[in-house]
């Protein structure tokens, strides 16, 4: 289950091979936004509340190009002699 915040690797596209957190979630269209991949570059109007220009940010990719890595615990061991 894909979960906010988890660690998952990009399995295609442009980002493949590249590691990040899950920041969002669209679970009615399966996509995910992770943080550092699918980067976009948006051009933005000037208005008078708020300054144009252009800007990057994630842009979602589809939940099937990308699997979850599993964190490993530690378990300790007591060595018995």
């Amino acid at each position: 289950m894909i979960k906010k915040g988890i660690d998952v690797k990009i399995l295609s596209g442009k980002d493949k091979n590249k590691t990040g957190e899950v920041i969002e979630i669209d679970r009615t269209n399966n996509r995910v936004k992770i943080k550092g991949a699918n980067i976009i570059k948006k051009h933005v109007k000037t208005t008078k509340d708020k300054k144009g220009g252009i800007f990057e940010k994630e842009n979602f990719i589809h939940v099937s190009n990308i699997s979850i890595l599993k964190k490993e615990k530690k378990k300790e061991t007591v060595k018995q002699k």
